[in-house]
């Protein structure tokens, strides 16, 4: 298992007319959806920036690593940019982390924002630094999109000093029951399942573990939680809870459901599970979640509630 986490860092909250840095650290950008998405950012109170070298392209890139780190970097010191939200995952972030200067980060702790290929740099920084970091919607993505944010979880996960609770809908279904409490953490089951082995291996330990993916069959949903539980990085997991799963099927006919493929691999951990919270790659309204934070997940056969018990944000 990897060392302990860094000492928990919030970075200062986000206020209307602060100036939000948009970074690709990972796939290529179409200008028409990054324009898009700025301009719904506008709308919504802030003043989107990126550098003019965003729309480079590299093979499936956006650009090469030296421009993508360069971006990176250079947002998390910029003393003018308040949050930093990447534009799109795809992949290629993590290409960044064998060169990523933690001191700028330990130096500028901003709020970083993003999902899917982004899963790698959302945990790196938050077990390497403390550093509360946020899973939720991206600016070419689903800024980019009508009802492709949900604007209360965003509002409460990244502008206020105090408790909350997500929103969930009757979607969200519990899978085993429980109550348990610990640190929000996780992200795309792809990206999780390839840090093992690396320097830069998540650590499971103390969390309510959140994942999510896209397209993955049920048959590899299901080999990589076992990858996971085999590798005992469910050992020390006080809860999980699973995102949408979107397109995660095998065929429309199949006789069975993804709900019963991970319940068969995780039904045994005695603690509680979740199904279908909107955050990641969703249909719509991507809720905003703080990795890092502490919360409690309470799994009934009536109800499933998820809630942030501190602030990712200071004042």
């Amino acid at each position: 298992m990897p060392a302990s986490k860094a000492q928990p860092v919030k970075p200062a909250a986000l206020r209307r007319g602060d100036t939000v840095g948009i970074v690709a650290p990972a796939s290529n950008v179409k200008r028409a959806e990054l324009d898009t998405g700025c301009e719904a950012l506008r709308r919504a109170g802030y003043n989107p920036i990126y550098s003019h070298s965003i729309l480079d392209r590299d093979l499936y890139f956006a650009g090469s690593i030296d421009r993508r780190l360069r971006e990176l970097e250079e947002m998390f010191e910029r003393d003018d940019v308040r949050a930093i939200l990447c534009a799109r995952g795809g992949y290629g972030a993590n290409y960044l982390l064998p060169e990523l200067d933690l001191d700028k980060i330990n130096s500028n702790p901003k709020i970083f924002v993003g999902y899917s290929d982004l899963t790698c740099l959302l945990t790196y920084i938050n077990d390497a630094t403390g550093l509360s970091t946020f899973h939720g919607p991206m600016a070419a993505k689903d800024w980019s999109h009508e009802d492709g944010v949900d604007l209360a979880s965003w509002q409460s996960a990244l502008t206020q000093a105090n408790p909350w609770e997500v929103s969930l809908n009757r979607e969200v279904t519990p899978l085993v029951e429980g109550d348990a409490e610990g640190l929000l953490y996780g992200g795309c089951l792809s990206i999780l399942v390839a840090s093992l082995d690396t320097p830069y291996e998540i650590n499971t330990s103390d969390t309510i573990l959140f994942i999510e993916d896209l397209a993955a069959k049920p048959y590899q949903v299901d080999r990589m939680l076992m990858q996971l539980k085999l590798g005992g990085h469910f050992d020390e997991v006080r809860g999980i809870v699973f995102g949408q799963m979107l397109d995660c099927i095998q065929a429309p006919s199949q006789d069975y459901s993804l709900q019963e493929v991970i319940t068969r691999i995780v039904g045994d951990l005695n603690v509680p599970v979740a199904y279908g919270v909107k955050s990641g790659h969703v249909t719509s309204g991507n809720i905003t979640l703080p990795f890092g934070a502490r919360a409690r997940l309470i799994a009934k056969r009536s109800q499933v509630t998820l809630r942030i018990q501190e602030s990712a944000v200071s004042p």
